[in-house]
């Protein structure tokens, strides 16, 4: 396929965005149903909290503190669930015991994508199922691990890495570097660097945005785009 042709889609997310996986499975979505552009994606990192104890928090409360009943809460998740469950997401939000800080996480997206992007896109996408439907604390190092080998990583270095501060502040920066260029939630697809799709939009909306930014991109308009 020629190069212009392909487009580029950076994901700016965080795994224990409910939206972001919804974000996904419409991005999936929108890919399958466009046949004559290559897509590439790359995840970036974002927190919806960076304030996180490493070791995680409460859910419940942590979620309490936030919301301010179990009744908001049980609204936001009523909210939620039926379009997971429209996109294949079976969220389980209760099974959820810690409100983990994702920047572990992040920074084994970031190590996937060094691996390819097959790897980083299973990686992801697991790492939002252990969240979300099997209720695992994506915080803990152990789940960290397992995730990398299921996708197809080096177990045995991402064990060694994780306890280290090994990209820490590169993944600091990219989040920083999001917040500058005016994002401030998330999921924000940007394609090619010049066009911004934000929040979980649906499949035909990001298709056709893919679509406008490769037409674009082959009359060399991208400038104009957006």
């Amino acid at each position: 396929m020629s190069e212009l042709n392909t487009v580029t889609v950076d994901v700016v997310s965080d795994v224990v965005c409910p939206w972001c996986f919804i974000g996904q499975k419409r991005l999936d979505k929108a890919i399958a149903a466009i046949d004559d552009v290559e897509v590439h994606i790359r995840w970036r990192p974002f927190q919806l909290d960076p304030t996180v104890p490493p070791q995680g928090k409460d859910r419940r409360e942590y979620m309490l503190a936030k919301f301010g009943s179990d009744e908001r809460i049980r609204e936001i998740h009523a909210r939620i669930e039926p379009l997971g469950e429209a996109e294949g997401i079976s969220f389980a939000f209760d099974a959820i015991k810690v409100a983990p800080n994702t920047l572990d996480a992040h920074r084994l997206i970031r190590w996937a994508g060094a691996a390819g992007e097959a790897v980083q896109n299973r990686l992801v996408r697991r790492l939002f199922q252990l969240n979300f439907e099997e209720g695992a604390n994506i915080g803990d190092h152990a789940v960290l691990v397992e995730a990398a080998r299921e996708a197809g990583m080096d177990a045995s270095v991402v064990e060694t890495l994780l306890p280290t501060d090994a990209d820490v502040e590169a993944v600091r920066t990219e989040i920083a570097t999001a917040s500058r260029m005016g994002v401030t939630g998330v999921p924000c697809f940007l394609l090619e660097g010049k066009y911004a799709v934000m929040g979980a939009q649906d499949a035909d909306t990001l298709a056709d945005a893919i679509r406008q930014v490769a037409a674009a991109k082959t009359s060399g308009e991208l400038e104009q785009v957006g």
